[in-house]
């Protein structure tokens, strides 16, 4: 048996299988920390999660001179938080 993933990679391989954060209503706070690092990497600007600044599982992400409240990096970050977080560092949803 032929998993899905093999499959569709024969019959598609020039497709990428990875989602982005607007093509799903949910993204894991890992992945939003990765693809905000990869931003701040793009614009030249720093980037860091500092966990001091939490209760429990959250921290502060930095974004140049923003920051938000990172949620657990394991657990999954809905539509609306996600959207409330990139406004806390300006930035645009679909610039991830």
């Amino acid at each position: 048996m032929v998993s899905r993933y093999r499959l569709y990679q024969r019959i598609a391989p020039q497709f990428d299988v990875r989602t982005d954060p607007s093509d799903t209503r949910y993204v894991r706070g890992a992945e939003f920390e990765r693809r905000v690092q990869r931003l701040a990497r793009r614009r030249r600007i720093t980037c860091a999660f500092v966990s001091d600044k939490g209760k429990g599982s959250h921290g502060r992400l930095y974004f140049g001179e923003e920051f938000t409240t990172l949620k657990d990096r394991k657990k999954e970050v809905g539509r609306d938080l996600l959207a409330k977080m990139c406004r806390d560092l300006k930035i645009d949803p679909r610039d991830l």
